[in-house]
Parts: C-alpha cells; sequence; structure tokens
C-alpha cells in the first residue's frame, strides 16, 4: 500500500481527512449483530466503515488456578485471518494479533467485568472460564475499537449451556442465564498524526500515526486502562485531552451497543 503521509498531515492540519470526515468522526455504518453462531454461547460481528470483526464466547468448566481457588477466569485470544488483509498471512500469533487481544483483555479485566467468584462452582475444583476468539474478517483500520466493541457485545449476550446430572456440558443446549456481567467497559483507541487526534482510522492513518493511547472506561465513564502505542512520546497535556475525547466517543458506542441489542 503507497500511504501518502504528506497529503493526511496536510489534510489534518485543516481538519480534514482523505475520506472526507472530520477528524473525530467514527466511519459509516456501524453495525452490530448478535448471536450470529449458535456453537458458542455468545457471538457477534461488528462493522465500523469496512472494518469487520467477529467474536465468540465459548464457557468450559476448568480446575481453578491455585492463586484463585475460589474465581472463574477469563482468556482473550484474536486470529488476523489472511482474508483480512494482504499484511496477514496463516501460521502462529503475529505481534499484533497478540496486542489486539491483550489490550481487549486489559481492559476487560482491569475493570473487573465479569464477576470471577459467581463463576465458581467447587473451590479449588470446579469453575466457569470463559474465553473470547476474535477473528478480523476485513481490517481497513481500527481493529481496537472494532474488537473491543464485538468482545463486550458477544459477553453481553452469552447464556450459559445446559450442564447435565453427571456434570458434562451440553453445548446444544442453551438455558436463559447471562455471564454476571457488572461493568461494561469499551475502549476508545486515538491516534495523534501531525500533532493532531484522530479517532477511528483507515490503514493508512494508523501508518501514519506518531503515538495512540487506548482508553478503556465503563458506562460511567471510569477508566480501567490504558495502552500507549507509537514510536513518539505523549505530554501530559496529550493524555488530558486523549482521555477526554476517548470518554466522549465511548459514550457514543455504548449508544450504538444498545440501540443493536434492544
Amino acid at each position: 500500500m503507497i500511504v501518502n503521509k504528506d497529503t493526511i498531515a496536510q489534510l489534518a492540519n485543516e481538519g480534514k481527512r482523505l475520506d472526507g470526515r472530520s477528524l473525530t468522526d467514527y466511519r459509516q455504518p456501524i453495525k452490530i449483530e448478535t448471536n450470529i453462531s449458535w456453537t458458542a454461547e455468545g457471538s457477534t460481528k461488528v462493522q465500523i466503515g469496512n472494518t469487520v470483526v467477529m467474536a465468540g464466547v465459548k464457557l468450559s468448566i476448568e480446575k481453578p488456578y491455585n492463586d484463585t481457588s475460589d474465581e472463574g477466569g477469563i482468556m482473550i485470544n484474536a486470529e488476523l485471518l489472511p482474508l483480512s488483509s494482504p499484511e496477514y498471512e496463516p501460521g502462529p500469533p503475529q505481534m499484533k494479533a497478540i496486542e489486539l487481544a491483550r489490550v481487549t483483555d486489559r481492559g476487560i479485566r482491569e475493570a473487573k467485568a465479569i464477576d470471577l467468584k459467581k463463576l465458581c462452582i467447587e473451590a479449588g475444583e470446579k469453575a466457569w472460564f470463559v474465553i473470547i476468539d476474535l477473528v478480523t474478517i476485513n481490517d481497513e483500520g481500527n481493529l481496537f475499537d472494532a474488537a473491543s466493541l464485538a468482545a463486550l457485545a458477544a459477553l453481553k449476550s452469552a447464556k450459559f449451556p445446559v450442564v447435565n446430572a453427571d456434570g458434562s456440558i451440553d453445548y446444544k443446549k442453551k438455558t436463559d442465564k447471562s455471564l454476571p456481567l457488572v461493568k461494561e467497559p469499551l475502549a476508545v483507541t486515538i491516534y495523534k498524526i501531525n500533532g493532531h487526534l484522530f479517532v477511528d482510522p483507515t490503514v493508512e492513518e494508523e501508518k501514519s500515526h506518531e503515538a495512540r493511547l487506548t482508553v478503556a472506561s465503563d458506562e460511567k465513564g471510569t477508566i480501567s486502562a490504558l495502552q500507549k502505542g507509537g514510536e513518539e512520546p505523549l505530554t501530559i497535556e496529550d493524555i488530558s485531552k486523549i482521555c477526554d475525547l476517548a470518554l466522549e466517543k465511548a459514550k457514543f458506542l455504548r449508544t450504538e451497543l444498545n440501540k443493536a441489542l434492544k
């Protein structure tokens, strides 16, 4: 891909972008579809512009970790499918996939979004573990926000499977019991390009950025996690402005999510 960094930087000085948006507008459409897979306990497909990410939630009964014997657990994996970008290749997870999973995980985990103690069945012996799989279908920029939105929507739509009398799980049958989701964190990533703050970057804009900051916050506006990226530093003033903008945009995304889940 040929990235015209000079044009992107020049337009930023005028408050414009290559696709005609303002610097703080999300691409359209924003679509959120849930329950797209019956084989998962919760599933969703999120589209922001032409970026598409799917998320699936699987629930399994495992032995709790020794240091949290009365709690369940959560794990997040991400796969960048080759069909979603010519830059992705099949094989072991790439660094970008690992970072995508970690950033999404951190926002949920640090918010203590799931009451892990309520996932415990028998202390030290059995507990529910929540596994979220993120899969990219089309990457045209801003996977972080799309993945966070998909993960939260999948968690909100998830239902526990039926557990038989012998302790085995019947994954073909679901109960009406939802996950003990006590907070609903969403991540918004703000990019700094030529000194200006960008929301929802395209791939070209991502390749032109100097720094970025992912801000995860819950429905009350409480920040649970920050993740810095990019080669250039951010000032305290930058971080303050980014957090304010991220909280504003999180409200916007949350409104879109709530409309989709009605």
